[in-house]
């Protein structure tokens, strides 16, 4: 079930809402928080049911753990549960999400020819997986104070958070589930839910599912890409990851706020950074929090000199490419940042400096140039859009501009169409509001200055109204994939 279905705006999301409540008011805390996870198993099993005995098999095994290490019977056996714990999470991820990747590698150096398992990725393993090593690290570090295996079950499975992030701890979520307050319909935590949850629509509704089409049409379907069509394509995904993850969030945010829970922020208007490590401080925060809490740090972090950090930096950024995907491209998208990360501490510690505009300008095209990998199907399709990126393959410019710039016929430019559907007018007027809503208050901010007023309701049915107008084929949000 998606977030920008009829289904889940017009059904279940009301639905779970009013009975939930329902509950608390007659009284039933336990039947609510009961109530609330049956719902959310059975938002994950829309998907496919088959894939509700994973998620159980994981959560029941961690909770268990969890709950052993907290006895604290000795400090060898916590030591000895906590790596049982962790090692039974990697080779679930590994082996639902790995496997056939190491198989095809092992094939190719081997000369073998090993059955590969086809194995369906289980929805959201990568997230509730993660979400779990976290807790048994923060059990072991005696930072959970309490065990009950229904307030666990409403952290690992909280439908709105459930299938793509954010992130979060254990420490962060239970005590807002544990407060009588928040079992009260509180009616400004309404209308900012609803205000933040139409925002995160119409991002994925209107502007990146209008960018996907351009991008999937010119790295799945064109032979090659011309000078300006590659840019375009590369734009349309950069864009497109953008706005589809980020509305995610917003309206994960906006569903929690409905139930008076406060996810953490995830996005901070990721494309203004002016440098990499910048970027990542404001791009998938949670992920870039896990990342940095529980592989940089315990790695050694920056204590063991520069060498050594360069290593933690690039051991961590590799780490995250491979968790993105079972995929080379995947890889080669984590080791550039790692680099890009690297040369970046190498330039701060000369003191050199650089023009705001121009920092920029080279971090915004790096993030785009990056992503190409991170779209790509394989390397070659990756080199397809670089060929074309650097005029490898021509230069063509759009039919719609031929009264206009005929001359340029003189100089090799030819006039054809190009990707199909792709048309000029609405990828200027989409890549403005881009733009737009890149460099305004982000939808963080706008919480933060949020007043229930006549101005925000008829935002908010705006919004709504237009976004679901213009819901035509439902699509999967890009993170399903990770």
């Amino acid at each position: 079930m998606l977030f920008n279905s009829y289904e889940y705006i017009f059904f279940f999301l009301p639905l779970v809402y009013f009975i939930y409540f329902y509950l608390n008011k007659r009284h039933f805390t336990e039947g609510s928080k009961a109530f609330l996870v049956v719902s959310s198993l059975f938002f994950y099993g829309w998907w496919n049911i088959a894939y509700i005995p994973i998620i159980l098999l994981s959560m029941i095994f961690n909770y268990i753990v969890g709950v052993y290490i907290s006895s604290g019977k000795s400090k060898n056996i916590n030591r000895f549960l906590f790596a049982v714990g962790i090692i039974f999470n990697l080779l679930l991820l590994g082996y639902f999400k790995y496997a056939d990747f190491l198989i095809e590698n092992i094939n190719f150096s081997l000369g073998s020819n090993i059955d590969y398992l086809n194995i369906a990725l289980p929805l959201a393993i990568s997230f509730f997986t993660f979400q779990q090593i976290a807790y048994l690290v923060d059990t072991y570090k005696n930072e959970v104070q309490e065990h009950d295996f229904l307030n666990y079950a409403i952290f690992v499975t909280f439908f709105p958070q459930l299938i793509a992030g954010p992130i979060v701890h254990h420490k962060e979520m239970m005590p807002q589930f544990a407060s009588k307050r928040n079992k009260i319909i509180q009616y400004k935590n309404i209308s900012l839910g609803i205000f933040v949850f139409s925002i995160g629509l119409f991002k994925k509704v209107i502007i990146a599912d209008t960018f996907a089409v351009w991008a999937s049409n010119g790295f799945d379907k064109a032979e090659f890409l011309t000078f300006f069509e590659a840019w375009a394509v590369s734009f349309s995904y950069t864009f497109q990851i953008y706005f589809d993850f980020s509305g995610y969030t917003d309206m994960a945010i906006g569903a929690a706020l409905l139930f008076n829970i406060r996810l953490p922020i995830n996005f901070n208007s990721p494309y203004k950074a002016l440098n990499i490590q910048d970027f990542w401080r404001r791009w998938h925060i949670t992920l870039s929090r896990f990342l940095r809490d529980y592989i940089y740090i315990p790695l050694g972090g920056n204590r063991n000199g520069d060498m050594s950090t360069s290593l933690n930096l690039f051991a961590t950024f590799l780490l995250g490419g491979i968790w993105h995907g079972a995929g080379w491209t995947f890889i080669l998208w984590g080791m550039l940042h790692a680099f890009a990360v690297v040369i970046h501490r190498i330039y701060n510690k000369l003191n050199f400096s650089m023009n705001k505009v121009l920092a920029w300008i080279i971090t915004f095209n790096f993030i785009n140039i990056t992503w190409i990998f991170f779209r790509a199907e394989d390397i070659n399709s990756a080199l397809k859009v670089l060929r074309g990126l650097v005029g490898l393959d021509g230069f063509t410019l759009h039919p719609y501009l031929e009264n206009r710039l005929s001359f340029l016929s003189l100089y090799g430019i030819e006039f054809k169409v190009w990707l199909t559907l792709f048309e000029p007018k609405k990828f200027i007027l989409i890549l403005l509001i881009s733009f737009l809503m890149i460099f305004i208050k982000n939808s963080g901010e706008l919480q933060k200055n949020f007043r229930p007023n006549l101005i925000s309701l008829f935002f908010v049915i705006g919004l709504l109204s237009y976004s679901i107008l213009n819901i035509s084929n439902y699509s999967d949000f890009l993170y399903f994939d990770f």
